[in-house]
């Protein structure tokens, strides 16, 4: 079997970013047009499209808008058809589009997961789908599915939503497995605590202070951070980068459920 072709590495292509209107989709979306990417734009809501197209069309960046509900098979295909205005396929697909929906495992309402599940993965999987039977076809792909920590760790509340993210993981590696020899690769990132219109109301200043002693970095992310990654996964140079999920959170996994403090070991003598 052949290497594929290397692409050259600035050659972004076409990249679709689902739940691109705000947060850490929007920060994606900006970071991809800005290495040259044509970027359709998708989310449920109509406003923040405006507004992330709108940001980058005054940095200079291509980019059109489609309204996108990824539950919704049709949706899916209407979203993926707009890159017939520019002749091409996808050949960056980010997987972000997400809600979480906080109740007690025991009084779980059955339709919030149903309706996590069918956005968190079903969707995650109807355009990875659509994504690769293109990309498969021209022997080049890149598919960044956004997953999460919660899928790592689990937290109180966070039945489907860990679950959903946990799953993406699986179906990345399914994914990765099927489509490498195509010259495609799936990877997925897991953003930690991170501060998004979407994790406002859970982040209060109380909880904030919880949690801030359990990131080694001291600090909350933001979407620059996951969208330096998507940009490392998504370009060319990834190409030998298939089936991983790259955590981005500041250490807050590798620091064990008992961490209460970062240690100053600057300080500490060698001796």
């Amino acid at each position: 079997m052949t290497k594929p072709p290397m692409r050259d590495r600035d050659d972004f292509g076409v990249a679709l970013v689902t739940g691109a209107g705000s947060g850490i989709g929007q920060g994606i979306a900006l970071r991809l047009a800005e290495l040259g990417a044509r970027v359709v734009v998708t989310d449920i809501a109509e406003t923040g499209i405006a507004d992330t197209v709108k940001q980058i069309e005054a940095a200079g960046g291509t980019a059109l808008g489609q309204k996108l509900d990824v539950s919704d098979p049709a949706s899916v295909n209407a979203a993926f058809d707009e890159t017939e205005r520019w002749d091409k396929c996808v050949d960056v697909l980010v997987n972000n589009a997400g809600i979480v929906g906080i109740n007690p495992f025991l009084d779980f309402p059955l339709e919030d997961w149903n309706r996590v599940m069918a956005i968190n993965l079903t969707g995650s999987m109807l355009c990875a789908q659509l994504a690769a039977r293109e990309m498969v076809r021209q022997r080049y792909g890149r598919i960044i599915n956004i997953t999460s920590v919660s899928g790592i760790r689990a937290g109180v509340g966070r039945t489907a939503y860990g679950t959903s993210k946990a799953a993406l993981v699986g179906l990345t590696r399914q994914i990765a497995l099927e489509v490498a020899a195509h010259g495609v690769t799936a990877n997925a990132i897991a953003p930690g605590a991170i501060t998004t219109p979407l994790t406002e109301s859970t982040y209060t200043e109380e909880t904030v202070a919880r949690l801030l002693p359990m990131i080694p970095a001291g600090y909350m992310a933001d979407p620059a951070d996951i969208a330096a990654a998507v940009a490392y996964l998504g370009s060319p140079d990834a190409r030998y980068v298939n089936g991983e999920t790259l955590v981005v959170d500041g250490g807050y996994v590798c620091g064990g459920m008992m961490q209460t403090g970062s240690l100053d070991l600057g300080t500490k003598s060698s001796s």
